[in-house]
């Protein structure tokens, strides 16, 4: 089961297809859906989360908590809707666009996928970009 909840002025759309491409993602790195709990918030409530909880004094776009249990996904996924839309208009893309990258690059965490290493972060965008067009490939493109 997929939750979305918003703590901000954010009104989310499309949940099911949003589900059933999160579902197919999992399934298709042979993991199984638990349970997984999307917030979205601002950058305040984003910030306190990572000061509070990963000693980190800067704004983030995401953070993911992972509760995994062997192939079995579950987690909570906070995102900053602000963060979103700034990046949004740094790298030159849709809202739409980031805010998807954003959605599944927490999910690739959970499913084992890391970014420290440069050849990690070439692994996860690639991963990115293909589950991206996986859903673009089969819904419109409006959240």
């Amino acid at each position: 089961m997929i939750e979305f909840i918003s703590e901000a002025d954010f009104e989310f759309s499309q949940e099911n297809e949003i589900s059933n491409w999160i579902e197919s993602v999992i399934e298709a790195e042979g993991c199984f859906l638990g349970e997984i709990t999307y917030v979205f918030c601002d950058d305040k409530y984003l910030l306190s989360l990572n000061e509070e909880y990963l000693n980190h004094d800067t704004l983030t776009d995401i953070i993911s908590f992972d509760y995994c249990v062997g192939k079995q996904v579950h987690g909570e996924i906070y995102i900053s809707v602000e963060r979103v839309r700034d990046n949004a208009s740094d790298f030159e893309v849709t809202f739409e666009n980031e805010l998807l990258r954003v959605l599944i690059h927490g999910i690739l965490h959970f499913l084992g996928y890391t970014d420290t290493s440069e050849n990690e972060k070439l692994l996860m965008r690639e991963k990115e970009n293909t589950y991206i067009a996986l859903y673009e490939s089969n819904n419109h493109l409006s959240l």
